[in-house]
């Protein structure tokens, strides 16, 4: 499981494609459809209308893989913060009962307002 208590953020960047369609798309259940991906240097983030998958990409070859799956229904809350002037990142923290805080930042092309739509979706 990716160690979101570790004070580690990760910084992504909106893909173009769901560049890693191969890889998780067998993870998908029925009716689950592809939103939207976010890409780290090695590790990623898919965003699905029932849930948030966090590829952890593990050791020298990147073969060995580990899926963290964060359900919309288990958020009791959120908080987005937008990119400014100075600070050109923008944030996404997430509050679970039992995980805790999870935190994505992302690069300032990223559209964050709508990744916050899109939980408002989901647990409103």
């Amino acid at each position: 499981m990716v160690d979101f208590k570790n004070g580690a953020v990760i910084k992504l960047s909106k893909t173009k494609n769901f560049v890693h369609e191969d890889v998780v798309r067998p993870l998908f259940i029925s009716d689950e459809e592809f939103i939207g991906e976010y890409q780290a240097i090695r590790d990623y983030v898919i965003f699905t209308n029932k849930r948030i998958i966090s590829v952890n990409v593990q050791g020298l070859t990147g073969k060995k893989k580990d899926f963290t799956t964060l359900p919309y229904s288990k958020i009791q809350a959120f908080s987005v913060e937008t990119s400014g002037v100075l600070d050109l990142d923008s944030e996404l923290e997430l509050y679970f009962s039992s995980l805790g805080k999870v935190k994505f930042e992302f690069t300032s092309e990223s559209d964050i307002v709508t990744l916050g739509k899109l939980i408002s979706e989901k647990i409103l």
